[in-house]
Protein backbone atom coordinates (compact mmCIF):
# COMPACT_ATOMS: atom_id res chain seq x y z
CA UNK A 1 0.00 0.00 0.00
CA UNK A 2 2.95 2.13 0.38
CA UNK A 3 4.25 2.26 -3.11
CA UNK A 4 0.45 3.37 -4.28
CA UNK A 5 0.50 6.07 -1.58
CA UNK A 6 3.56 7.35 -3.16
CA UNK A 7 2.81 7.51 -6.37
CA UNK A 8 -0.46 9.18 -5.48
CA UNK A 9 1.83 11.90 -3.62
CA UNK A 10 4.08 12.17 -6.75
CA UNK A 11 1.04 11.99 -9.20
CA UNK A 12 -1.35 14.68 -6.59
CA UNK A 13 2.18 17.21 -6.84
CA UNK A 14 2.54 17.18 -10.29
CA UNK A 15 -1.70 18.25 -10.49
CA UNK A 16 -1.20 21.27 -7.83
CA UNK A 17 1.98 22.19 -9.54
CA UNK A 18 -0.25 22.17 -13.23
CA UNK A 19 -3.03 23.65 -11.87
CA UNK A 20 -0.54 26.67 -10.44
CA UNK A 21 0.76 26.86 -14.06
CA UNK A 22 -2.40 27.75 -15.19
CA UNK A 23 -2.53 31.19 -13.28
CA UNK A 24 0.93 32.14 -14.94
CA UNK A 25 -1.37 32.67 -17.88
CA UNK A 26 -1.63 36.40 -16.06
CA UNK A 27 2.26 37.14 -16.87
CA UNK A 28 3.33 35.01 -19.82
CA UNK A 29 1.41 35.42 -22.92
CA UNK A 30 0.82 32.71 -26.17
CA UNK A 31 3.56 34.01 -27.85
CA UNK A 32 6.19 33.45 -25.41
CA UNK A 33 4.36 30.41 -24.07
CA UNK A 34 1.48 29.18 -25.86
CA UNK A 35 1.55 25.60 -23.54
CA UNK A 36 -0.14 27.30 -20.70
CA UNK A 37 -3.01 28.27 -22.42
CA UNK A 38 -3.38 25.28 -23.33
CA UNK A 39 -2.98 23.68 -20.09
CA UNK A 40 -6.29 26.05 -19.04
CA UNK A 41 -8.29 23.95 -20.97
CA UNK A 42 -7.33 21.50 -18.57
CA UNK A 43 -8.23 23.27 -15.38
CA UNK A 44 -11.53 21.42 -14.63
CA UNK A 45 -9.87 17.91 -14.79
CA UNK A 46 -6.95 18.71 -13.39
CA UNK A 47 -9.23 20.49 -10.27
CA UNK A 48 -11.68 17.41 -10.04
CA UNK A 49 -8.95 15.04 -9.69
CA UNK A 50 -7.26 17.15 -7.09
CA UNK A 51 -10.46 16.68 -4.96
CA UNK A 52 -10.75 13.34 -5.39
CA UNK A 53 -6.97 13.09 -4.12
CA UNK A 54 -7.72 15.48 -1.26
CA UNK A 55 -11.02 12.87 -0.35
CA UNK A 56 -8.54 9.76 -0.87
CA UNK A 57 -6.01 11.30 1.64
CA UNK A 58 -8.81 12.32 3.92
CA UNK A 59 -10.20 8.72 4.13
CA UNK A 60 -6.58 7.62 4.41
CA UNK A 61 -5.99 9.54 7.72
CA UNK A 62 -2.88 11.54 6.07
CA UNK A 63 -1.34 14.26 7.05
CA UNK A 64 -0.82 15.38 3.84
CA UNK A 65 -4.65 15.82 3.42
CA UNK A 66 -4.52 19.30 4.95
CA UNK A 67 -1.24 20.29 3.38
CA UNK A 68 -3.30 19.67 -0.08
CA UNK A 69 -6.25 21.15 1.22
CA UNK A 70 -4.57 24.24 2.48
CA UNK A 71 -3.07 24.85 -1.04
CA UNK A 72 -6.22 24.27 -3.14
CA UNK A 73 -7.68 26.90 -1.48
CA UNK A 74 -5.30 29.04 -3.46
CA UNK A 75 -7.30 27.91 -6.20
CA UNK A 76 -10.60 29.40 -4.83
CA UNK A 77 -10.77 31.98 -7.52
CA UNK A 78 -10.22 30.44 -10.52
CA UNK A 79 -12.98 27.90 -9.58
CA UNK A 80 -15.61 30.61 -8.92
CA UNK A 81 -14.68 31.28 -12.63
CA UNK A 82 -16.22 27.93 -14.08
CA UNK A 83 -18.49 27.50 -11.04
CA UNK A 84 -20.17 30.15 -8.43
CA UNK A 85 -22.33 30.77 -5.72
CA UNK A 86 -23.63 34.44 -4.80
CA UNK A 87 -26.28 36.37 -2.65
CA UNK A 88 -28.97 37.91 -4.42
CA UNK A 89 -28.97 41.34 -4.99
CA UNK A 90 -31.69 43.80 -3.70
CA UNK A 91 -30.92 46.59 -6.20
CA UNK A 92 -33.44 47.27 -8.85
CA UNK A 93 -31.38 46.57 -12.59
CA UNK A 94 -31.75 49.70 -14.59
CA UNK A 95 -30.81 47.81 -17.67
CA UNK A 96 -30.26 44.38 -18.68
CA UNK A 97 -28.26 42.93 -21.55
CA UNK A 98 -27.77 39.69 -23.40
CA UNK A 99 -24.93 38.24 -25.38
CA UNK A 100 -25.46 35.40 -27.79
CA UNK A 101 -23.94 33.49 -30.23
CA UNK A 102 -26.38 32.88 -32.51
CA UNK A 103 -24.78 30.63 -34.84
CA UNK A 104 -25.76 32.34 -38.22
CA UNK A 105 -29.24 31.21 -37.06
CA UNK A 106 -28.23 27.83 -38.04
CA UNK A 107 -31.09 26.40 -35.66
CA UNK A 108 -33.71 28.20 -36.98
CA UNK A 109 -33.88 32.14 -37.95
CA UNK A 110 -37.54 32.83 -36.54
CA UNK A 111 -37.16 30.75 -33.12
CA UNK A 112 -34.35 32.82 -32.33
CA UNK A 113 -35.38 35.95 -32.80
CA UNK A 114 -38.51 35.45 -30.57
CA UNK A 115 -36.91 33.90 -27.82
CA UNK A 116 -34.80 37.21 -28.06
CA UNK A 117 -37.75 39.08 -27.85
CA UNK A 118 -39.12 37.14 -25.09
CA UNK A 119 -36.48 38.58 -23.25
CA UNK A 120 -36.70 42.01 -23.61
CA UNK A 121 -33.30 43.13 -23.01
CA UNK A 122 -32.44 46.85 -23.38
CA UNK A 123 -29.02 45.68 -24.72
CA UNK A 124 -28.69 42.63 -27.27
CA UNK A 125 -24.90 41.44 -28.39
CA UNK A 126 -25.03 38.89 -30.99
CA UNK A 127 -22.00 37.13 -32.51
CA UNK A 128 -21.62 35.07 -35.78
CA UNK A 129 -24.85 36.93 -35.92
CA UNK A 130 -25.53 36.95 -39.84
CA UNK A 131 -26.82 39.95 -40.27
CA UNK A 132 -25.77 42.39 -42.61
CA UNK A 133 -24.86 46.01 -42.45
CA UNK A 134 -28.12 47.38 -44.47
CA UNK A 135 -30.69 45.10 -42.65
CA UNK A 136 -33.16 46.80 -39.93
CA UNK A 137 -33.28 45.67 -36.35
CA UNK A 138 -35.84 42.22 -36.44
CA UNK A 139 -36.02 42.83 -32.49
CA UNK A 140 -39.76 44.27 -31.75
CA UNK A 141 -38.35 46.57 -28.97
CA UNK A 142 -34.05 47.78 -29.71
CA UNK A 143 -35.21 50.59 -32.50
CA UNK A 144 -31.11 51.50 -32.40
CA UNK A 145 -28.50 48.50 -34.00
CA UNK A 146 -25.11 48.54 -35.34
CA UNK A 147 -23.78 45.69 -37.19
CA UNK A 148 -20.24 44.30 -37.98
CA UNK A 149 -19.07 41.78 -40.69
CA UNK A 150 -19.65 39.10 -37.62
CA UNK A 151 -21.55 41.03 -34.70
CA UNK A 152 -24.48 42.95 -33.94
CA UNK A 153 -25.99 45.04 -31.26
CA UNK A 154 -29.06 46.28 -30.27
CA UNK A 155 -30.25 49.31 -28.14
CA UNK A 156 -33.50 50.54 -27.05
CA UNK A 157 -31.46 53.60 -27.00
CA UNK A 158 -30.23 56.23 -29.30
CA UNK A 159 -26.48 55.12 -29.93
CA UNK A 160 -24.78 58.24 -29.35
CA UNK A 161 -21.11 56.96 -31.01
CA UNK A 162 -20.66 53.81 -32.74
CA UNK A 163 -17.52 52.49 -34.37
CA UNK A 164 -15.36 49.10 -35.05
CA UNK A 165 -12.38 48.04 -33.41
CA UNK A 166 -9.84 47.08 -35.70
CA UNK A 167 -8.60 43.82 -35.33
CA UNK A 168 -5.26 42.26 -36.76
CA UNK A 169 -6.30 38.94 -37.16
CA UNK A 170 -10.23 37.33 -38.30
CA UNK A 171 -12.63 38.46 -35.66
CA UNK A 172 -14.64 41.46 -34.81
CA UNK A 173 -15.41 44.31 -32.27
CA UNK A 174 -17.55 47.11 -32.30
CA UNK A 175 -18.98 49.67 -29.74
CA UNK A 176 -21.32 51.97 -29.60
CA UNK A 177 -21.96 54.84 -27.03
CA UNK A 178 -25.54 55.12 -25.21
CA UNK A 179 -27.01 57.34 -22.60
CA UNK A 180 -29.32 55.86 -19.68
CA UNK A 181 -30.93 58.10 -16.92
CA UNK A 182 -28.71 61.16 -17.71
CA UNK A 183 -25.44 58.71 -17.78
CA UNK A 184 -23.26 57.12 -20.92
CA UNK A 185 -21.98 53.99 -21.09
CA UNK A 186 -19.97 52.61 -23.59
CA UNK A 187 -21.15 48.84 -24.71
CA UNK A 188 -18.75 46.47 -26.96
CA UNK A 189 -19.07 43.13 -28.55
CA UNK A 190 -16.70 41.02 -29.48
CA UNK A 191 -15.93 37.89 -31.43
CA UNK A 192 -12.21 36.85 -31.07
CA UNK A 193 -10.63 34.70 -33.79
CA UNK A 194 -12.32 30.80 -33.69
CA UNK A 195 -10.61 27.79 -33.19
CA UNK A 196 -12.95 26.52 -36.52
CA UNK A 197 -13.09 23.19 -34.89
CA UNK A 198 -15.76 20.28 -35.43
CA UNK A 199 -16.28 17.10 -33.34
CA UNK A 200 -14.34 14.62 -35.43
CA UNK A 201 -11.71 16.15 -34.50
CA UNK A 202 -11.76 16.30 -30.57
CA UNK A 203 -13.59 12.72 -30.53
CA UNK A 204 -11.26 10.20 -29.70
CA UNK A 205 -11.07 6.98 -31.54
CA UNK A 206 -9.81 3.11 -30.33
CA UNK A 207 -6.82 3.72 -32.65
CA UNK A 208 -4.00 5.18 -30.37
CA UNK A 209 -2.10 6.09 -33.46
CA UNK A 210 -5.07 8.31 -35.15
CA UNK A 211 -5.50 10.08 -31.63
CA UNK A 212 -1.52 10.96 -31.54
CA UNK A 213 -2.23 12.43 -34.79
CA UNK A 214 -5.50 14.50 -33.94
CA UNK A 215 -4.09 15.46 -30.66
CA UNK A 216 -0.89 17.01 -32.62
CA UNK A 217 -3.16 18.46 -35.42
CA UNK A 218 -5.25 20.06 -32.49
CA UNK A 219 -1.92 21.60 -31.34
CA UNK A 220 -1.06 23.40 -34.46
CA UNK A 221 -4.37 24.70 -34.88
CA UNK A 222 -4.55 26.30 -31.38
CA UNK A 223 -1.28 27.70 -30.94
CA UNK A 224 -1.73 30.24 -34.05
CA UNK A 225 -5.12 31.13 -32.55
CA UNK A 226 -3.70 31.93 -29.41
CA UNK A 227 -1.06 34.53 -30.85
CA UNK A 228 -3.51 35.75 -32.19
CA UNK A 229 -6.07 36.19 -29.09
CA UNK A 230 -3.28 37.83 -27.86
CA UNK A 231 -2.89 40.50 -29.99
CA UNK A 232 -6.68 41.21 -30.18
CA UNK A 233 -7.32 41.19 -26.26
CA UNK A 234 -4.24 43.88 -25.74
CA UNK A 235 -6.45 45.70 -28.37
CA UNK A 236 -8.95 45.65 -26.40
CA UNK A 237 -7.71 46.08 -23.22
CA UNK A 238 -5.50 49.24 -24.67
CA UNK A 239 -9.04 50.53 -26.32
CA UNK A 240 -11.29 50.32 -22.96
CA UNK A 241 -8.39 51.81 -20.66
CA UNK A 242 -8.85 54.79 -23.62
CA UNK A 243 -12.51 54.82 -23.02
CA UNK A 244 -13.86 58.23 -21.50
CA UNK A 245 -16.71 56.08 -20.06
CA UNK A 246 -17.82 52.75 -18.07
CA UNK A 247 -17.45 50.17 -20.24
CA UNK A 248 -19.93 46.82 -20.63
CA UNK A 249 -18.06 44.51 -22.58
CA UNK A 250 -19.45 40.88 -24.10
CA UNK A 251 -19.14 38.77 -26.33
CA UNK A 252 -17.36 35.45 -27.38
CA UNK A 253 -14.24 34.86 -26.27
CA UNK A 254 -13.36 31.50 -27.41
CA UNK A 255 -11.32 31.60 -24.79
CA UNK A 256 -11.90 29.24 -21.38
CA UNK A 257 -11.47 31.53 -17.60
CA UNK A 258 -7.65 30.96 -16.48
CA UNK A 259 -6.48 32.10 -20.04
CA UNK A 260 -4.20 34.62 -20.88
CA UNK A 261 -7.08 36.36 -22.79
CA UNK A 262 -9.45 35.99 -19.42
CA UNK A 263 -6.34 37.57 -17.47
CA UNK A 264 -6.02 40.21 -19.67
CA UNK A 265 -9.32 41.30 -19.83
CA UNK A 266 -10.26 40.63 -16.26
CA UNK A 267 -7.29 43.02 -15.33
CA UNK A 268 -8.92 46.12 -16.70
CA UNK A 269 -13.02 45.39 -15.97
CA UNK A 270 -14.74 42.70 -13.65
CA UNK A 271 -16.10 39.46 -14.69
CA UNK A 272 -19.93 40.28 -13.96
CA UNK A 273 -20.48 35.97 -13.36
CA UNK A 274 -17.86 36.90 -10.19
CA UNK A 275 -20.37 39.41 -8.53
CA UNK A 276 -23.63 38.02 -9.30
CA UNK A 277 -23.70 34.57 -11.07
CA UNK A 278 -24.74 31.18 -9.80
CA UNK A 279 -23.74 27.69 -10.80
CA UNK A 280 -22.03 26.97 -13.91
CA UNK A 281 -20.94 29.18 -16.01
CA UNK A 282 -20.71 26.84 -18.76
CA UNK A 283 -21.94 28.70 -22.15
CA UNK A 284 -20.71 25.98 -24.76
CA UNK A 285 -22.81 22.58 -24.71
CA UNK A 286 -21.18 21.09 -28.36
CA UNK A 287 -18.81 19.21 -27.13
CA UNK A 288 -20.41 17.84 -23.67
CA UNK A 289 -17.48 19.34 -21.64
CA UNK A 290 -17.09 22.14 -19.19
CA UNK A 291 -16.33 25.32 -21.39
CA UNK A 292 -17.02 28.90 -20.68
CA UNK A 293 -16.08 31.59 -23.28
CA UNK A 294 -18.75 33.74 -23.29
CA UNK A 295 -18.51 36.14 -20.73
CA UNK A 296 -19.72 39.66 -19.80
CA UNK A 297 -17.48 42.46 -18.36
CA UNK A 298 -18.29 45.89 -16.90
CA UNK A 299 -16.45 48.87 -15.19
CA UNK A 300 -15.78 48.72 -11.31
CA UNK A 301 -18.85 52.02 -11.06
CA UNK A 302 -21.55 49.32 -12.57
CA UNK A 303 -22.96 46.42 -10.37
CA UNK A 304 -24.17 43.28 -11.71
CA UNK A 305 -26.83 42.27 -10.06
CA UNK A 306 -28.42 39.31 -12.09
CA UNK A 307 -26.29 36.70 -14.56
CA UNK A 308 -27.28 33.54 -15.93
CA UNK A 309 -26.52 31.33 -18.40
CA UNK A 310 -30.04 30.00 -19.97
CA UNK A 311 -29.76 26.11 -20.45
CA UNK A 312 -33.39 26.06 -21.19
CA UNK A 313 -33.76 25.40 -24.68
CA UNK A 314 -30.43 25.15 -27.62
CA UNK A 315 -31.00 27.40 -30.45
CA UNK A 316 -27.00 27.74 -31.24
CA UNK A 317 -24.24 25.44 -29.80
CA UNK A 318 -23.92 28.29 -27.68
CA UNK A 319 -25.80 29.45 -24.36
CA UNK A 320 -27.73 32.74 -24.37
CA UNK A 321 -26.36 34.53 -21.41
CA UNK A 322 -27.69 37.64 -19.30
CA UNK A 323 -26.76 40.23 -17.12
CA UNK A 324 -28.75 43.15 -15.29
CA UNK A 325 -26.77 46.23 -13.61
CA UNK A 326 -27.85 48.79 -11.60
CA UNK A 327 -25.87 52.00 -11.64
CA UNK A 328 -23.93 52.28 -8.05
CA UNK A 329 -24.03 55.70 -6.15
Amino acid sequence: MGIFRSIFTVAHVVIVLLLGATMLNAYIPPKVFPLLNLLSLAFPFLMIANLLLCVFWIFSWRTRAFVFLLISTLFLTPVRRWINYSEPKSEKADFKVLTFNNKFDDYGKEKVENYINSFDADFIFLQESGYSVAQKSTFSKTKYFFHGHLVSFYSKYELLEKGSIPFLEHGDAIYADVMINGKILRFINVYLKPFRLHKSMVKPTENLDENTEKAKSLVRKFFPVFAAHQTQVEVLKNFIEKSPYPVILAGDFNSVPNSYEYYTISGVLKDCFLESGKGFGTSFHDYKIPIRIDYVFSSENLKSTYYQVDRSQKLSDHYPVFAEFSFKN
